[in-house]
C-alpha cells in the first residue's frame, strides 16, 4: 500500500507532543503587532454602563438588614403592647365587605412614632424614606405606605393618640417608674403654619370670602368640561371649598380677636383674623419677635423619669390660668392628683393659686417683681390675698421652697427643648387648634416612648 503521509511535520508540536491536527496550517506565533492610540478612547470600546433607570429584582432580607439594638425595634416592641382598638374599629374592610385590604394601625402609628424620634415631621418625606431608609423599610415590611394616608392619620386620629398617651403612662405606672407627686409646667410658642400676610380685616376678609364664592361656582360649572379629568376636577373643587370653608371660619373668630385685644389693652386695636390658619394667633416668639404661632402647654414629672402627663395647645400668647386644666388632666389620665406644681411668672395668678390649693396641689411659682415705688415686702401677705395665696407668698421666701424650684427648668423646660430641637416641634405642617393638639400628642407620646425604652432597658 503507498504511504500517503505528508513530507511535512504537523502544523503545531510543541515539547511536549504534538498538537490535535487542524483543518489548516496555523500561522507562526509572533509579538503583536502595536495598535495606534484611538483618537477617541471610548469609540468601539465594549463597556458595561450604569442603567439607573432599569427596574431590578432581588432578595431582601429585612431582618438582617436592621440592627438587634435598633431604636425602631424597640418603638415597634413598644406600639405592639398598646391597645390600637380605637384605631382598628375605623376598619371598614372587613368580612364580606368590599374593599382593598387597610394597612395595619400599627404600622402607621409605628411609622410616624419613629419619624418624631427621629424629628421628621413632613408625610411626604416619610413617605420617601419608606422606599429608600432601612428602618422605615424594616416597620412597613413590604406593606406600601402612602403620604395621604401617613398625613390622614396623624390629623384624624388625636383622640387615639391621646388615649395611648394614657395607655404608656399605665405601662410606667405599673413599674413604679413614675412619681406623680411633683410636676412642672412650661408652655412654649410653636410656630403655626400661616404667614404674617395672611392676617386681614374683617371688611377684606368679607370680601375674599366673595370672590371664593365666585370661584367656587366657576370651578363647579367647569367640572362638567369633558376636557378636564375627574379626579382634576375634583381636586380643584376640593381647594376652592377648603378656602371658603377657611375664610368662614376667619369671620367667625373676628369677635373673640375683639373682644381680646379690648380686654388687654392692646394699643393695636385693628383686628386682623388669618384666612390661612383662623386658629392662630400673633405671638411673642422667644427670639422677641411677633409671628404666627400656637402655645403648647407641657406638664412632666420632676422624678428620674421625666415623663409628660399633661398636654394642652391655645392660641392664647399669655399662660395664665393654664395650670388648673393641666391638673384635673392630669387626674384624668392616672386617678392621681400631684400634691406640687412648679411653674414660672407667668403662671402665678392668685386665682390659678386658689384652684390648686382646692385640689390638693401645693403652687410653687417666683413672686411679681413689686411696681416702681412699692416698698412693701413681696413675701409679707396682703390684706386681700386668701389663705392659699398668702401661703404662697410666705413660701417662696424659704430655702426649701427656692431648692425645690430649682427642678422646673430642669424638667418642663427640658421637654420643651426638646420638642423643638429634636423632633421637629419647632414649627407646625398642620393647620387649625385642633390639629396642632395632635401634633402635641404625637411628640408627647414618641417622648413618652422613648423614656420607656430607656427607663426598661
Amino acid at each position: 500500500m503507498a504511504d500517503h503521509t505528508s513530507d511535512h511535520p504537523p502544523a503545531a508540536q510543541t515539547a511536549a507532543g504534538p498538537a490535535a491536527a487542524t483543518l489548516f496550517p496555523l500561522p507562526r506565533a509572533g509579538a503583536p503587532a502595536a495598535r495606534p492610540a484611538p483618537a477617541d478612547p471610548k469609540r468601539g470600546a465594549r463597556i458595561r454602563c450604569a442603567q439607573r433607570s432599569q427596574i431590578a429584582w432581588g432578595r431582601i432580607d429585612l431582618e438582617a438588614m436592621l440592627p438587634e439594638d435598633h431604636a425602631a425595634r424597640a418603638i415597634w416592641a413598644v406600639v405592639d403592647r398598646l391597645d390600637l382598638s380605637g384605631l382598628y374599629a375605623q376598619i371598614e374592610a372587613r368580612d364580606d365587605v368590599a374593599g382593598a385590604p387597610a394597612i395595619d394601625p400599627k404600622i402607621l402609628l409605628a411609622l410616624w412614632v419613629y419619624a418624631t424620634s427621629a424629628g421628621e415631621g413632613s408625610a411626604r418625606e416619610i413617605w420617601r424614606l419608606t422606599q429608600c431608609h432601612d428602618a422605615y423599610r424594616w416597620i412597613c415590611g413590604g406593606v406600601t405606605v402612602g403620604y395621604h394616608t401617613l398625613s390622614d392619620c396623624r390629623s384624624h386620629q388625636a383622640d387615639v393618640i391621646d388615649g395611648l398617651i394614657t395607655h404608656v403612662l399605665a405601662l410606667l405606672m405599673q413599674q413604679d417608674l413614675v412619681d406623680l407627686s411633683r410636676v412642672a409646667q412650661d408652655g412654649t410658642r410653636v410656630r403655626a403654619s400661616a404667614g404674617a400676610s395672611s392676617f386681614r380685616r374683617e371688611k377684606t376678609l368679607q370680601a375674599l370670602m366673595e370672590q371664593a364664592r365666585t370661584h367656587v361656582e366657576a370651578v363647579t360649572r367647569d367640572a362638567a368640561d369633558p376636557a378636564i379629568s375627574a379626579r382634576r376636577a375634583a381636586a380643584r373643587t376640593r381647594g376652592a371649598l377648603d378656602r371658603l370653608a377657611r375664610l368662614e371660619a376667619a369671620l367667625t373668630h373676628v369677635p373673640e380677636v375683639t373682644a381680646t385685644k379690648t380686654r388687654s389693652g392692646a394699643k393695636d386695636a385693628t383686628v386682623r383674623v388669618s384666612s390661612t390658619d383662623p386658629d392662630a394667633r400673633v405671638m411673642k416668639m422667644g427670639d422677641g419677635g411677633f409671628r404666627p404661632a400656637f402655645n403648647m402647654q407641657f406638664a412632666a414629672t420632676t422624678d428620674t423619669a421625666r415623663v409628660i402627663v399633661g398636654i394642652a395647645v391655645t392660641n392664647r400668647g399669655s399662660d395664665q390660668g393654664e395650670t388648673t386644666p393641666i391638673l384635673d388632666q392630669i387626674e384624668r389620665r392616672t386617678g392621681e392628683r400631684p400634691t406640687e406644681i412648679l411653674a414660672d411668672g407667668g403662671y402665678n395668678r392668685h386665682e390659678a393659686i386658689d384652684e390648686a390649693a382646692e385640689r390638693g396641689a401645693t403652687f410653687y411659682a417666683p413672686l411679681p417683681k413689686p411696681r416702681k415705688g412699692d416698698t412693701r415686702d413681696p413675701h409679707a401677705p396682703r390684706d386681700d390675698d386668701s389663705a392659699a395665696v398668702a401661703a404662697w407668698r410666705q413660701r417662696m421666701a424659704t430655702d426649701e421652697a427656692k431648692e425645690i424650684y430649682k427642678q422646673r427648668a430642669a424638667t418642663a423646660e427640658t421637654v420643651n427643648a426638646d420638642a423643638k430641637a429634636h423632633r421637629g416641634l419647632d414649627s407646625l405642617a398642620v393647620r387649625g387648634r385642633e390639629k396642632a393638639l395632635g401634633s402635641a400628642f404625637l411628640f408627647a407620646l414618641t417622648y413618652n416612648i422613648l423614656r420607656l425604652v430607656a427607663l426598661t432597658r
